[in-house]
């Protein structure tokens, strides 16, 4: 157990030029540049994603995060006025009845009626909840999950300004359980081949699902950290992953964690003595400098925003200093910067 009074949001700040800022993924998902970080020794090396095969050793366990993204964001109108609406499946509470961010959340009061896809899909707005989300419950005919894939867009970040062509280059090439608000996006770097190559080299891959919800992404508004609260996600670890992880820890072999979100899984479930349970729960783990590591030993990982809990997460691994000063030569090497971005590898 780790005990802090006060970590300044400030602290975790770095000035990215906007250019920087990946708009599109690239043509071929390991083609992207990766910074690969020491964290013992603060050392940085730079590579192309592919070559991640050379730092990963047999035996170690590669944890991949195998949720699937959905189309969750939905572009409507008010029934009465057909003022445009826009909303966001956040979390389903049951079958048709959604946890959900609608803008302008101001017009959209309880009791309003909302319409999608020259009415294929109803909605009506019940209540809305802690932070202004609101509960909509959704009518339509047929399978709502067609309809979403025909109406919805996928949630893409607010600094993508360019429209994604092709929904599939945000899920990753192992996405399977539907759920996600956004992808986990250090997982878009690996290729079908990639993980056959690292499978052929004798690396343990184990599979969970964390269903990334967009707390993740929301701004840390609180000076001090500590008094910033993460929003739960679910997650589940299956006996399979669970074996393999742990037979990886009692080996003395890495825990090595694709993105934060496989990180926040496993860190999650595991206990002091690094060993995780199956099972499935939820989480609002948030991760800062003075967190000690159960399970997690290595991480891929994409560049973060300023002040953001990645930044935050990141820096309790490696350092806040280490990690800022590899930011800083990311930018000088003009590194691509957040979800369709470059990558690091911190071990």
């Amino acid at each position: 157990m780790f005990i802090m009074t006060e970590l300044k949001k400030s602290d975790f700040y770095f000035d990215l030029p906007k250019e920087l800022i990946a708009q599109a993924p690239l043509e071929e998902r390991s083609s992207s540049r990766l910074l690969v970080l020491d964290k013992k020794s603060g050392k940085t090396e730079h590579h192309v994603f592919r070559d991640i095969l050379q730092y990963l050793q047999p035996g170690d366990c590669l944890v991949l995060n195998n949720t699937k993204v959905i189309p969750a964001r939905l572009l409507g109108q008010k029934a009465d006025t057909g003022a445009a609406v826009e909303v966001l499946l956040l979390k389903r509470k049951d079958n048709d009845t959604w946890e959900t961010l609608v803008k302008p959340g101001k017009k959209c009061k309880p009791g309003t009626s909302l319409v999608f896809g020259d009415g294929l899909l109803h909605a009506e707005v019940l209540e809305t909840l802690e932070e202004g989300n609101r509960l909509v419950h959704f009518t339509y005919e047929g399978i709502f999950e067609e309809i979403l894939d025909k109406l919805g867009e996928m949630p893409l970040p607010p600094y993508i300004t360019h429209k994604l062509q092709d929904k599939n280059r945000y899920q990753t090439v192992y996405a399977k359980y539907e759920g996600s608000a956004a992808a986990p996006t250090a997982g878009l770097h690996f290729t079908k081949e990639l993980l056959e190559e690292i499978e052929a080299k004798g690396v343990e891959i184990a599979y969970v699902t964390l269903h990334v919800g967009l707390g993740t992404f929301r701004p840390v508004k609180a000076d001090n950290i500590l008094e910033h609260h993460m929003h739960e996600e679910f997650y589940q670890i299956t006996g399979e992953a669970a074996e393999k992880i742990n037979a990886a820890k009692k080996n003395g072999k890495r825990i090595v964690c694709v993105g934060t979100t496989s990180c926040r899984t496993v860190e999650s479930a595991a206990g002091e003595d690094g060993l995780v349970q199956e099972g499935c729960g939820s989480t609002e783990i948030f991760i800062y400098p003075g967190y000690r590591f159960k399970a997690l030993d290595a991480l891929i990982t994409n560049f973060h925003l300023p002040e953001s809990t990645l930044v935050m997460l990141v820096s309790a691994l490696a350092g806040r200093e280490q990690v800022l000063d590899a930011y800083k030569e990311a930018i000088s090497e003009k590194y691509r910067f957040f979800s369709f971005g470059d990558a690091m590898f911190i071990q």
